[in-house]
């Protein structure tokens, strides 16, 4: 019998390659697998619709459950995870010491919706006091000008965000002193005038996950709807496809007769965070991530993006949250 031919677009990561690469076949697809990185997948498939499936900022695709006709229906797979305080840089003479600082603060996104600019607008709020509409975003290309955002905003009055020159990029703005914060990791920093606000980063973030056990879910994984409806089998078999690339990817690191990886101490590092954050550290489905889930549209709600709160249930395809058991 013929399998369905299905495109894929993700990032080619540890926990994706296996399908990359066809070592992990999903049952009943023969799968065409582009390994693009996520902002051209992003860009590809909200303005053109050009895979079957594909990894999907999370932000985006909440947006687009709000449309008419959605495009798009999630499974609870999460390709990219990441804490976000590495990326919140600061200028130096911009009287800026500790978070509660940037409050009245100019500060860059490259794109307002994205997900990492939801994550850290609600980390701040929550832990640190400083409400999303307390600043003033601006929002345009970090390193290279022209960037726009995917999906048109419709963003409460209260939100102050201003769009910069199509030919200008944050960082120069940030640089030249005209942002005093930078919510972006900026390549090549050579300047001394910014640094991160979090200078011991992993320290913050460790505290952070052992305060609220969050995680940050950067990208999901999407099927067209059409799709879906047409074979909903799809969902499932995605499902444990990823998951069966996931955890292939996570065993490898516990070869300790040669390390796959180029880091020297990396047994060091998988053991101190199994440690900190248990053995499935990196969790797909839906109930174990139901707080971070409820977090973020939380946080998608509050800073005008998403016309009510949603509940997890309600964005991934009811085929992708439970499975037969024995």
């Amino acid at each position: 019998m013929s399998k369905l031919r299905l495109t894929m677009s993700c990032g080619d990561y540890d926990r994706t390659r296996p399908l990359i690469d066809g070592t992990i076949q999903p049952e009943g697809i023969d799968l065409i697998c582009l390994a693009n990185p996520p902002p051209e997948t992003f860009f590809r498939m909200l303005r053109h619709n050009e895979f079957d499936m594909c990894e999907m900022s999370l932000s985006s695709y909440v947006a687009t459950l709000f449309h008419e006709n959605p495009h798009f229906i999630a499974i609870p797979v999460f390709p990219s995870r990441f804490f976000r305080m590495s990326t919140v840089f600061i200028n130096t003479e911009a009287g800026i010491s500790v978070p509660k600082d940037l409050v009245g603060k100019r500060i860059g996104v490259p794109e307002y919706q994205m997900t990492a600019g939801v994550w850290i607008r609600g980390i701040l709020s929550d832990e640190y006091g400083v409400p999303c509409d307390r600043v003033h975003y601006f929002q345009g290309g970090a390193e290279e000008p022209g960037r726009v955002e995917k999906i048109p905003l419709d963003l409460p009055p209260n939100i102050k965000l201003t769009h910069i020159d199509q030919n200008r990029t944050l960082k120069e703005m940030f640089i030249n002193g005209e942002l005093d914060a930078l919510f972006f990791a900026i390549s090549n920093n050579k300047n001394p005038h910014y640094r991160r606000l979090f200078v011991d980063f992993a320290d913050e973030e460790r505290e952070y996950f052992k305060k609220t056990r969050i995680f940050p879910i950067m990208h999901t994984f999407v099927l067209k709807r059409e799709l879906y409806e047409e074979h909903p089998w799809v969902a499932q078999s995605m499902m444990k496809a990823f998951t069966a690339a996931k955890n292939l990817a996570c065993r490898t690191m516990d070869d300790h007769g040669a390390l796959k990886y180029t880091l020297p101490w990396l047994i060091d590092h998988v053991e101190k965070t199994r440690e900190l954050m248990g053995d499935d550290y990196w969790p797909y489905g839906l109930e174990p991530n139901r707080k971070v889930l409820e977090t973020f549209l939380r946080y998608s709600y509050e800073q005008g993006l998403s016309k009510r709160i949603l509940a997890p249930e309600e964005i991934f395809a009811p085929a992708s949250t439970e499975s037969w058991k024995l």
